[in-house]
């Protein structure tokens, strides 16, 4: 409770019914000029908490990050592994499975015959990169792609891969990657959010959790916004039938009141953070119906992408994802559902390929086409990857379970190489035998081409200072161009 003769008890005594319809009216605009003061102020380098996580340079100014939630194979689909077809159903050497400790959590059988991918490997583009025949759209772009083998996690279960990968951390409550990076950026357009996930297949095997791209302790307006899937992606952004505008109007300006009367009281930031919410709601009234209008497209370009703007699909969150990146959104996220393949993988990966193949080729080859892939960051990642042994003995439905020695990632554009393969794995594709990346090592190296320091990026917190990379992560050289 407040001392009665504390500075904010007197200011609400003292605050009448027409101070605060008239602090609804003027006050927004000056806490709009003080958001812009303060905007310049940083930008001038005036007690900017954020100058030692600098670089002072950068390769690229935003990112598209692609998670396949479930985990997806790197043997079906990146690392071919000629001794699987090989020795189809025999036993993984004990001398390979020295790390056998990674499968207890998950596997509780004691025979891990090995099994081959149904399909074949081919090689795409003149840099020859050694892709599966069932994803011929992305090895289309194969020359613009770094294609990673040797992901690794220290967690096989989905909930603290997931949380390590997105937070650093299989804590819970921790700022999400694209928070970190809004908080770092912010956004090149006022009008749109710097950090907006899109997510398709949510109901599949491992559910899409807010914690993904919640804000954690960060203030929440660095958490992303989550536009829905389907033909409407942002819900109430006309007018209520019946309302009209003046009397709208009205109602926002005392909830604006009423906000900045809380905040002056209590110093909040979580109102601030309410308040700025509520503009950027206003201002995305007028900027996302145009975003979002996916049938201003071209019909090649829908078709290219495979998209269809009557319904919501992994094709159409890519098709966004561009439209996102052309007007200046920092961090966009794609979700896509259904990955984790215990069992079916002969009749359930096809499906799953047919769904992304197109898109992401699409993606990457339309962001080179207009000049933006080269300051443009694109990351495609699992939690962890998948077992080189079948699970289960059914080898016509075979599944893999989850891996965290070796998993893939795939980049381009944002400063990356192109057309290689970076790091290997063992010839039975278990373990890595060179250039391991782990996740926080793929988190530093995003921010060091986005120009941050991921050492020296941290927000102070109950009492020390945290990071997205934890206490671990260094920038992998070997991926820059």
């Amino acid at each position: 409770m407040q001392h009665p003769d504390s500075p904010a008890s007197e200011f609400d005594a003292n605050l009448s019914r027409r101070g605060f319809l008239g602090l609804g009216a003027s006050g927004v605009g000056a806490f709009g000029l003080s958001s812009m003061l303060g905007r310049i102020a940083l930008a001038e380098g005036l007690d900017d908490p954020l100058a030692t996580a600098r670089l002072g340079r950068a390769a690229a100014k935003r990112v598209v990050l692609v998670f396949m939630n479930g985990g997806f194979s790197q043997l079906d689909l990146f690392d071919e592994k000629p001794i699987l077809r090989q020795r189809q159903g025999e036993e993984i050497p004990p001398s390979i499975l020295k790390n056998r400790s990674v499968l207890d959590a998950t596997e509780t059988r004691g025979a891990f015959p090995v099994v081959a991918p149904k399909w074949n490997f081919r090689s795409y583009g003149e840099s020859g990169l050694r892709l599966s025949e069932l994803i011929p759209h992305i090895g289309a772009v194969a020359d613009k792609l770094t294609v990673i083998t040797t992901q690794q996690t220290d967690h096989v279960l989905h909930e603290s891969a997931i949380s390590t990968l997105m937070s650093g951390t299989p804590l819970l409550g921790r700022p999400s990657w694209g928070a970190w990076v809004s908080y770092a950026l912010g956004t090149e357009n006022e009008n749109i959010p710097a950090f907006t996930v899109l997510s398709s297949n949510p109901r599949a095997d491992t559910p899409v959790q807010p914690r993904l791209w919640h804000s954690g302790f960060l203030p929440g307006k660095y958490q992303g916004v989550k536009f829905r899937s389907g033909a409407t992606p942002v819900l109430d952004l006309e007018r209520p039938h019946g309302l009209a505008r003046s009397a709208r109007s009205k109602i926002l300006d005392a909830i604006r009141g009423l906000n900045e009367a809380e905040a002056e009281r209590t110093g909040d930031p979580e109102v601030r953070t309410r308040i700025e919410s509520y503009e950027m709601a206003a201002r995305m009234q007028t900027s996302v119906p145009e975003l979002t209008d996916l049938a201003s497209e071209s019909e090649a370009t829908l078709a290219a992408y495979g998209a269809d703007p009557a319904r919501g699909s992994f094709a159409n969150n890519c098709l966004l994802a561009r439209r996102l990146v052309e007007r200046g959104t920092r961090f966009t996220m794609l979700v896509d559902g259904g990955w984790d393949l215990h069992g079916g993988i002969p009749s359930r990966l096809p499906r799953k390929t047919e769904q992304i193949d197109r898109p992401l080729g699409a993606l990457i080859a339309d962001l080179d086409q207009r000049g933006l892939l080269d300051d443009t960051l694109v990351v495609v990642c699992g939690e962890f990857g998948r077992t080189p042994h079948c699970q289960g003995l059914d080898f016509d439905e075979y599944g893999r379970d989850h891996h965290s020695l070796a998993g893939p990632i795939l980049m381009a554009g944002g400063g990356v190489k192109g057309g290689v393969r970076y790091g290997a794995t063992d010839e039975w594709g278990w373990d890595v035998v060179e250039n391991p990346v782990h996740v926080h090592d793929v988190q530093a190296t995003v921010l060091h081409q986005l120009g941050l320091d991921h050492e020296k990026l941290t927000w102070r917190h109950q009492g020390r200072d945290f990071r997205l990379t934890d206490v671990g992560g260094k920038v992998v050289h070997g991926l820059l161009g």
